[in-house]
């Protein structure tokens, strides 16, 4: 009789707990920790911080961190890792700014040549990834650490560590415009978080990305081509990293090999915050954007109150953690 209870009883548990256990679930702790960290954040700022003024800031700070990001929530979703995006960003920011690309190309063509050399350096980057992770059959950790090392030092030598400010005054004014009272740094994110969305929720390409990080090898034998598609997924890591250094160019107006530094950890922690499985297979883009706004909240938060960076270090740690651990909770089997 014990047993039928306690088998009718996890039955009638057992849609609740899937529905917790799955996307909307974890979506849902994102949403209700993102508000308890807003919360803290008005009662001790008072009603300055939960003002349009203050909101658009955080919105602004999460942007460049939020694109890559999105590109980082690709590769460990196919069980992947990039920590040469920071690096990578710093390159881009270099190479487009550098005195022959202002003074010969740009001037002679348009601004957006700026933008396009900016985004081919970082597509170029994450293809090299690509190749030496999937063809190479090197450990992502290795190849993209490789990057990491190899592009900022290259980022050193073009710029020979002087910054190159942005001479175009176009450039300036095109990324230096609020479109309805937002931002165009916003924007660029929410636009990239949106075709993020698209491509890994309704094509092909999205549940061929989900299946490699479930498992390569069943994939490989239903017919996916595995190391293309790893390759394509470095690639779009690349794009992103591109995108934030003309966002960091339009921010800071210099491109400078320091651009960057460490966003990869922070783009690793905003994901994997998210829900994204660190070994692949599972994942969201609405919960990285959720990760990048919790980031980006709590370092405004810390600001606030005038708190040091060691501190802002120490918290992140801790939300590193704790979200690892509760995803080996929700990732083990059941029985186990």
């Amino acid at each position: 009789m014990s047993t039928q209870t306690t088998e009718t009883t996890e039955t009638a548990q057992s849609p609740l707990r899937r529905v917790l256990s799955g996307s909307v679930g974890r979506n849902l702790g994102l949403v209700l920790a993102l508000a308890v960290i807003f919360l803290v954040g008005t009662i001790t700022d008072g009603a300055s911080f939960a003002g349009l003024d203050n909101i658009l800031v955080i919105l602004r700070q999460a942007s460049v961190i939020g694109v890559i990001s999105i590109g980082m929530t690709f590769v460990i979703l196919a069980g992947g890792i990039d920590l040469s995006v920071g690096a990578v960003v710093g390159l881009a920011s270099v190479v487009a700014t550098v005195d022959i690309m202002q003074d010969v190309i740009v001037e002679n063509t348009h601004w957006i040549m700026l933008v396009v050399v900016a985004l081919a350096t970082g597509f170029a980057a994450g293809l090299i990834n690509g190749i030496v992770v999937a063809y190479g059959k090197v450990a992502a950790f290795m190849a993209t650490l490789a990057m990491m090392v190899g592009a900022r030092g290259l980022a050193e030598l073009v710029s020979d560590n002087r910054n190159f400010i942005v001479d175009s005054s176009e450039f300036k004014r095109a990324f230096n415009v609020d479109i309805l009272g937002v931002d165009v740094l916003i924007w660029i994110f929410v636009l990239v978080a949106a075709v993020g969305w698209i491509v890994l929720n309704r094509t092909t390409f999205g549940r061929r990305t989900i299946a490699i990080g479930g498992n390569p090898e069943a994939a490989r034998l239903s017919g996916i081509k595995v190391k293309r598609h790893t390759m394509w997924l470095y690639s779009i890591a690349g794009l992103c990293a591109g995108i934030a250094g003309v966002m960091m160019l339009a921010r800071t107006t210099a491109g400078t090999s320091t651009h960057g530094n460490l966003y990869e950890l922070d783009a690793i922690a905003a994901v994997v915050v998210g829900g994204t499985l660190l070994i692949g297979g599972r994942g969201t883009i609405t919960g990285t954007v959720f990760g990048v706004l919790i980031f980006a909240t709590l370092s405004n938060v810390f600001v606030q109150l005038n708190l040091s960076s060691s501190v802002q270090a120490v918290a992140k740690g801790i939300i590193i953690v704790v979200a690892v651990l509760l995803q080996q909770r929700f990732a083990a089997k059941p029985g186990r």
